[in-house]
C-alpha cells in the first residue's frame, strides 16, 4: 500500500510518500512544493494546482492523508485554507481516496502525546522511517508525519 501526506501551505506544501509491505514502512519520496511570495496568489494556486497534477500520478497513492486546517494568525490560515482548496480539488479530480487528520491526532498517533513537540514528531518518523537524519524541510516531515498516522489507522482497519 502506498500513501501519500500532505501538510498544506501556499509557500511551502510539503509531501512525503511511504510504501507499507509486511507490516513496514519505507520512503517513496518527499519535499515541498514552492511558490514564489512576490507572485499573485492566483498564480500560487494554479502552480500548486499544476504542481499536484503531476506529483500525484507519479506517485500512484492508493490513499491521500491530509492536515486538517488548523487556526494560527488569521492571515495565515486563510491562505492554508485556500491552499487546502486546490488539494481538494485535485484529489477530487484524479478519485483519490482522502483521510484527514489533526496535528494533536498525528502528533498522539507517533508520540503518544498529542501535545509534543515538533522535533519529538520529526525524531518518531526518523525511527519509524529508518532515516539517518531527520527529515527536512519541516514541512516534507510533517507530510511524512501525516502519511505515517494514515498508515496505522489503515493498519487498525485492515484488520
Amino acid at each position: 500500500m502506498r500513501i501519500l501526506g500532505l501538510d498544506p501551505g501556499l509557500a511551502a506544501l510539503g509531501y512525503g510518500c511511504i510504501e507499507i509491505h509486511n507490516h513496514t514502512c519505507q520512503v517513496c519520496d518527499f519535499g515541498v512544493i514552492t511558490t514564489p511570495a512576490a507572485a499573485p496568489v492566483g498564480d500560487r494556486l494554479q502552480s500548486l494546482y499544476s504542481d499536484l497534477h503531476t506529483l500525484i500520478p507519479a506517485l500512484q497513492p492508493d490513499w491521500v492523508a491530509l492536515e486538517c486546517l488548523f487556526f494560527y494568525k488569521m492571515s495565515h490560515t486563510i491562505l492554508v485554507a485556500q491552499a487546502r482548496g486546490v488539494i481538494l480539488l485535485v484529489l477530487s479530480q484524479l478519485h483519490c481516496p482522502l483521510m484527514e487528520f489533526t496535528p494533536p491526532q498525528v502528533k498522539q498517533a507517533l508520540t503518544g502525546y498529542g501535545n509534543a513537540a515538533k522535533r519529538e514528531v520529526q525524531q518518531a518518523v526518523q525511527r519509524e522511517l529508518h532515516l539517518s537524519h531527520l527529515p527536512q524541510p519541516d514541512d516534507a516531515a510533517d507530510a511524512l508525519a501525516i502519511a505515517l498516522t494514515a498508515s496505522r489507522y489503515c493498519h487498525n482497519i485492515n484488520r
